[in-house]
């Protein structure tokens, strides 16, 4: 299939989106003494996936994919990600995605979708960015749902594994349990509805909301 390749490309950790830059959330349980080895980060991390990649990201990729307007679902993710970091992480590692993406796989969707952000009435999301360039690629929803969430799951666990710090081995333990979650993500996001969107953990906001004000850190979120 032709988009193999290209949705490889897509989601390499490689690909300069600044997502070595975040952590999310995580390194405020790390701050805390929660987070502090395979075992609590792997939990901290199953969590993730099933709440804000699941409800957020996930979410907002399908319905994009369903021909929901792309400004409004902007709309709602700018709404929805009440942690300020970690909206302004979206966007940020979504502008560069954006700006990748005109440059190595051009659409009209794409352009429309980057009018927006550039004209100030779009913020320019990262999974949106994401799920404008995979749909234009032909990638078949399923397979970019398991990509995008894949792929935040492997930033993070590299992430991990220089913060907590952990071992390389490790890190590639927790990828293969995080796969089971990342698969049950995908089947369960067709089955949500829209008033689901947005329904992440209050605890895993919080955590969020404090890392801002944390006296130290690795990462901008």
């Amino acid at each position: 299939m032709t988009y193999q390749l290209a949705l490889q490309q897509l989601v390499d950790s490689a690909l300069p989106t600044g997502a070595f830059a975040h952590s999310l959330g995580f390194e405020t349980y790390v701050d805390a003494g929660v987070v502090v080895d395979e075992g609590s980060f792997g939990a901290w991390l199953s969590v993730f996936v099933g709440q804000q990649l699941t409800y957020s990201d996930g979410l907002a990729v399908r319905f994009l994919y369903e021909g929901v307007d792309v400004g409004e679902l902007d709309s709602f993710l700018s709404a929805s990600l009440l942690p300020r970091q970690v909206r302004e992480a979206s966007v940020k590692m979504g502008g560069r995605l954006l700006e990748i993406g005109a440059e190595v796989f051009p659409s009209k969707d794409l352009a429309l979708y980057r009018d927006l952000v550039t004209s100030g009435r779009a913020a320019g999301h990262q999974p949106l960015a994401f799920a404008v360039v995979a749909r234009s690629l032909g990638v078949p929803l399923q397979e970019a749902l398991a990509a995008y969430l894949f792929a935040a799951v492997t930033s993070l666990t590299q992430n991990a594994v220089r913060a907590i710090p952990l071992g390389q081995n490790a890190g590639q333990r927790l990828l293969r349990h995080a796969a089971d979650d990342v698969a049950a993500a995908v089947e369960r996001i067709p089955h949500l509805t829209p008033d689901d969107f947005g329904a992440v953990s209050p605890g895993l906001e919080i955590s969020q909301m404090r890392h801002e004000r944390q006296r130290a850190r690795m990462f901008m979120s």
